[in-house]
C-alpha cells in the first residue's frame, strides 16, 4: 500500500473529531514524533523498541491522546 493510501485510511479511523484533514494529522503526529524523539513517554502501552516514534505518534493522535489547540487566526 502507498504512504498516500496508507495516510488516507488513517485519517477515516481516526477517533479525535477535532482532526479535521489528513493534513492535521500528520502535522499532529510530525510533532508529537519529535517530542517522542526528544525524550517524552508515550502515552499509549506500545513496545518502544518494536515501533517507530512514528508510528507510536500516529497511534497516539488516533486514539485521541495528544491534546492541542486550533487557531485560526481570527482571534486577537
Amino acid at each position: 500500500m502507498a504512504t498516500k493510501e496508507v495516510i488516507e485510511e488513517i485519517a477515516e479511523e481516526t477517533q479525535a473529531p477535532e482532526i479535521d484533514s489528513k493534513y492535521r494529522l500528520i502535522i499532529l503526529a510530525a510533532k508529537r514524533s519529535k517530542q517522542l524523539q526528544r525524550g517524552a513517554r508515550p502515552r499509549i502501552d506500545i513496545d518502544t523498541v518494536k515501533h517507530k516514534n512514528t508510528r507510536i505518534a500516529l497511534e497516539e493522535v488516533m486514539r485521541g491522546r495528544v491534546n492541542f489547540t486550533v487557531n485560526n487566526g481570527d482571534e486577537e
